[in-house]
This record gives structure tokens, sequence and C-alpha cells, in this order.
């Protein structure tokens, strides 16, 4: 089979862009408006999407949130959104965020094997570690946990889940109505787990979907990032501003894998990318320069503390000058030190930064016309950049349209991307296998050797 481009859609109700509720044509109160994300959903849909992403925070804080937004992307928990959205589609997966800091693991295998039966399975998870002080204190810490001590806790985390997960053989439901036998009791088994963090007896009371289990997806950048990606993801979301960093953590991943014994094929990197599409370039930069217009100068500095770990203070600062040093914090490391690539590379004032970032936060911004985009997708999937890419629209929903109607007819073209969903399961659409449950493998591979 051909190797085709994979997409997902980053569609927070509120937009992308900093400013994006101050735009004439996005709903100021999107994050809340269920009808607006049924609406997202279509359209993503529509346009052959593999999903519909939505990250998640624990805590907002008026007058600039540690996400540089404030108050104004307060929003829905996303796997109860997409519960509510699953049966308004047919084809489309949704991958939503959950803590791994936060949560036990029986409530995120749970809730998100619960989301993979009512969508039929299309569900995926995104793990997170959630680095913010804010965050702890929400969760009866005063402090957040170190960088490491996060990632720890999240290996042995996916782990208990995945244990979890397989707590039903595929065919441990009889519910034979005649013999009045309801399941084989021999096909269901306990995580019996005992670990440093977490003790789960199990089983999951919940069975496995018609994809086996909820796709995992990990977006850390970091070193202790790439290690827990490369063992347990088979999504990674990343962030990237040039073709080269692309290919540096592309290939140190799938070595990783490798080395761990994976199929580095079976896992897919999808960095973020921002568009601003115009039928001309004029037209593209028209698009950037108003929404760029709209950023307020608190949000821009809001945004610029948030994403350089909270504990840069640009109070008397010029804001037409340099960025200040920054100081290591125990948050997002890899997100920290994008922002100060960007800075130092591009000679950014600590203005034209916040006005760079302001569309996605270090993901990479194109401003051009279809065929403009479509090359620079096309440059990174064919030269080991990238195996798809998680889009967001700076604005909603003119920006997701604007992809659905200009660029996906581009790279159809071009022979890069589906006419057609491939199958039912956002497995299926995103050519990944099928997890085979851990005791029928074993069993299996008993049966053989005897």
């Amino acid at each position: 089979m051909t190797r085709k481009i994979r997409l997902g859609a980053f569609l927070p109700g509120s937009g992308q862009h900093i400013a994006a509720w101050r735009h004439p044509d996005q709903p100021a109160d999107g994050a809340t408006s269920f009808a607006f994300h049924a609406e997202l959903a279509r359209e993503a849909e529509r346009g052959l999407f593999d999903a519909y992403f939505l990250a998640d925070g624990l805590a907002v804080a008026f007058g600039g949130s540690t996400e540089g937004g404030n108050a104004k992307v307060a929003g829905f928990e996303p796997v109860t959104l997409f519960a509510a959205l699953a049966p308004l589609t047919r084809n489309l997966g949704f991958i939503a965020t959950a803590s791994t800091t936060y949560e036990e693991p029986y409530n995120t295998a749970r809730k998100f094997a619960s989301l993979d039966l009512i969508s039929d399975g299309r569900a995926g998870w995104n793990v997170v570690t959630t680095a913010t002080e804010a965050a702890a204190r929400n969760f009866n810490l005063d402090r957040q946990l170190p960088h490491a001590d996060r990632y720890k806790r999240a290996a042995e985390h996916v782990e208990v889940v995945r244990k979890l997960w397989d707590s039903f053989e595929d065919d441990a439901f009889i519910r034979d109505k005649d013999s009045g036998v309801f399941y084989h009791p021999e096909r269901v088994h306990h995580a019996d787990h005992a670990g440093e963090h977490f003790k789960v007896k199990g089983p999951l009371n919940v069975s496995r979907s018609p994809q086996g289990h909820p796709v995992i997806v990990q977006a850390g950048q970091s070193d202790d990032g790439r290690g827990l990606a490369a063992a347990t993801a088979e999504v990674i979301f990343t962030a990237h501003q040039r073709l080269d960093t692309a290919q540096e953590f592309y290939r140190d991943i799938k070595a990783r894998a490798r080395g761990l014994g994976r199929d580095p094929g079976h896992i897919l990197i999808m960095p973020g990318v921002s568009p601003f599409v115009g039928r001309s370039e004029a037209e593209a930069r028209e698009k950037y320069d108003r929404l760029t217009s709209l950023i307020l100068e608190e949000d821009g500095i809001a945004l610029i503390k948030g994403l350089t770990g909270g504990s840069l203070d640009l109070t008397g600062h010029d804001l037409d000058g340099p960025l200040p040093e920054l100081e290591h914090t125990e948050g997002n490391q890899s997100r920290q030190a994008l922002i100060r690539q960007i800075a130092d590379e591009n000679g950014f004032t600590i203005r034209q930064l916040y006005q760079w970032v302001a569309s996605a936060r270090g993901h990479f911004t194109v401003v051009g016309t279809p065929v403009q985009i479509a090359d620079t997708l096309q440059e990174w999937f064919e030269n080991e950049g990238a195996d798809g890419f998680n889009i967001l629209p700076p604005w909603l929903p003119a920006g997701l349209t604007d992809f659905v109607d200009l660029v996906i007819p581009e790279l159809q073209r071009r022979g890069l991307f589906r006419t057609e969903y491939e199958g039912r399961t956002l497995r299926q659409n995103l050519g990944l296998p099928y997890p085979v449950n851990r005791h029928a493998a074993a069993r299996a591979a008993l049966q053989a050797a005897e």
C-alpha cells in the first residue's frame, strides 16, 4: 500500500491563536458551545481527517494562565465532549488528553475504554504528565512533581492502563441466552500490578472495543519524553520549526523504538502545523496580519511566560528588546528550549516572538497558497520529517474550512492523502496493527511450543 499522509485536527472551540476569539468570524463562546464542536467534528470528517484532537489543562488563572490564554480558554473536559460527538460521526477518530500525574490508571483505563466502545473503536489517549504549578495546587500539592519523577510515574501509569485494557480477551463474552453462559471466566484476567507508584488488582470493568484498545498518543520531546514515546506511543505529536530538527527527532524515535524491539513503522510521528491558507500569498498574509493585529499585549506577555515555564517576569522589559535569559523550571522543558531557539534563531524581540508563537505555541506556522503549503507538507513527509501532521487552524471554523477546501484537494491530487476512509476504526485509518490481547498471545505461544 502506498504510504499516505495522516492528519489530525487540533480544534479547541476557542481557536488556536491567542487572539482568535476576537476575530469577527470566530464564535466568542466556541469553547463551551457543543453545537460549535459538533460543526467542527463534521467538517473534519468531511475533510477525511484521521482524528479530532484536544489538549487539556487542569488549571486556569484569570489574567494570564500558564498556557498564556487566560480564562478565555476554559472549556469542556475532552473525553466527556467526545463521547457526545462520537455518535454524530462515522469515521472520525477522537484523541483526548488525560494526565498520568493527576489521574489513577484504573480511572483512565475505564473512561477511555468506554469512549472506545461508544465510538465503535475510534478513541485515542494523549498521554501527558501535566507541567504547571497551578495544576499541582488543584490536586492537593503545593508544587508540581519534578520532571523526571513525572515521567517515571507516567511510564508505570501507561503500563497499568495497558494491563487493564487486556482484562478481557476478545472472545470472553458469550452472552448465550439459551445456555445461560454470559462469559468465559478463563478469558478474564487480573492486572495484579504492584509497582513504585501504583498497586492495582483489576480486572477492568469495561471490555475491549472493535480496535482492541484506544490508540496511545504522546507528545514529549525531552529525553525522558522521547524514551516514554519510543516505548509506548503509537502516535507522537511534536513541535518543530525546521525540517532538520524534525528529521533528528523522527530518526531518533524510530531508532529508539527499533532498539526496544518495536516496529518503527507502527509509530506515527505527526508535527504540529498552523496554516494560514490563501488563494494567493497576499491573501494568506492578510489573514495572518489580521489576527496578529488582534493580540492584546498582556496576552502576548502571558503566553511567553507560560511557554517558558511560568517563571519569566517580563515586567519592565522593553517588548521591542530581546528575550531575557530563561530560568530552568520543572515545567515543559522541551517547549522552553524551543521558545528560546525560536527567539535566538530569528533575532526576535519579545513582541515579535509572541506574535510568531501566538498561532500555535511553538508549532510550525505556514503562511501561503494551497500549493505552497502542500509543498511544505510533502517535503517533510518524503524526507523523514513526518508520517503526518497535526493541523492547528488559527481560528475556527474558517481556518479548518480553508484547509479542507483548498489544501486537502491539492494533497489528493498529488496522491499523498486519502480520497475515502480506509476503515471504521481509528487504527484502521491510521494503518496501525490490532493489539493482540497479551493473555491470548501467551496462550497461543504456549500451545505452539507444545
